[in-house]
């Protein structure tokens, strides 16, 4: 038999009333918390979250059936909308357009927490100029075998690099066992250019910790270490925001902290339930992200220096110039 819903309530948001149906429905059942539960961490976070979002097409990850259900992207606005819920145009590689939702109110936020959404992925771009990202995003992907925690000291390798490529940093954990960091750039280079620049930071922090980190697009070549998913910053791919709901049993949020946190925070600490009071207690750790917006000349140059040029693209894109043959080298050797 269903459960009952429960009676739909109405926040106010700002200038805004958002309804909340059925706030009482279990969301995450292993720690008993509920839609509006969720609904009310997004009302708290709004503030902080909105700078992150503010003005940049917007993919929903909507769990409307909570994380034991099955999720799904929505990339396209939502059908009844409601009028303060603003759009913009972006194209996918293939070329077909989309409009997607593009938050400029703490409102829009908790609708969207009310469709089930759990995370906000945002493109590295704003709504003046959508083909020009204005942030440069490194994803560390653990591998089978690794953790945070070698994830944490590939990060420290990765300060490093950014440092000597006169580049500032803003690590958050990804809700997982990954990290993500992000550097605030000026919005003169497109997609393929911010990817190359991507590419050059990953194998330059592979070549200074070779056993801990790699930038092998093959799985088959990563070993026990460190992905840096270089692809993250091909146009259209999107990583969970700052202050997001992971779809994991904890609860668990994409949280911003300092570099020399990384080594001692624990992932699961950060969670639905506790990220108000640690915003509350510590501020957001990302308030100088857009302080200054740096360059990427550097990593174009190391990047044209690498004679290793292209690199792989996921498959569902166009054949890209100069890319390489999409076959996994054991398959590659058979072929010959």
């Amino acid at each position: 038999m269903a459960a009952a819903k429960s009676k739909a309530i109405e926040l106010e948001v700002g200038d805004q009333l958002v309804r909340v149906s059925n706030p009482d429905k279990p969301y995450f059942p292993a720690r008993g918390i509920t839609k509006g539960q969720v609904v009310e961490y997004y009302r708290t976070v709004a503030p902080v979250l909105l700078s992150v979002l503010r003005d940049r097409p917007v993919v929903l990850k909507r769990y409307v059936d909570g994380v034991e259900g099955e999720a799904f992207y929505q990339k396209r606005v939502p059908k009844g909308a409601p009028p303060y819920v603003e759009t913009v145009q972006v194209r996918f590689p293939s070329g077909r357009p989309a409009d997607e939702i593009c938050p400029t109110s703490e409102a829009v936020i908790v609708w969207a927490a009310n469709l089930g959404t759990f995370d906000f992925h945002p493109w590295p771009v704003r709504r003046p100029d959508v083909d020009h990202p204005d942030e440069l995003r490194i994803d560390l992907d653990p591998q089978p075998g690794t953790d945070f925690s070698d994830a944490a000291r590939v990060a420290s390798v990765l300060r490093e690099v950014l440092a000597d490529a006169g580049l500032t940093g803003y690590p958050k954990t990804s809700g997982g066992r990954g990290i993500h960091v992000a550097v605030r750039i000026r919005p003169e280079w497109d997609f393929i250019d911010v990817r190359h620049a991507v590419i050059a930071l990953a194998r330059e922090v592979e070549k200074r910790a070779p056993s801990l980190a790699t930038s092998a697009w093959w799985k088959e070549e990563r070993g026990s270490r460190v992905f840096i998913d270089f692809n993250q910053a091909a146009r259209d791919r999107t990583i969970a925001s700052a202050w997001s709901v992971r779809g994991t049993p904890r609860a668990t949020v994409s949280t911003p902290v300092t570099w020399d946190e990384l080594s001692t925070v624990d992932p699961d600490d950060f969670d639905v339930l506790t990220v108000p009071k640690y915003l509350e207690e510590r501020n957001n750790p990302h308030l100088g992200l857009d302080s200054e917006a740096f360059g990427i000349e550097t990593l174009l140059e190391w990047y044209a220096a690498d004679p290793r040029g292209e690199m792989p693209y996921p498959p569902d894109y166009p054949k890209m110039p100069g890319e390489p043959m999409r076959v996994q080298p054991s398959r590659a050797r058979k072929q010959e």
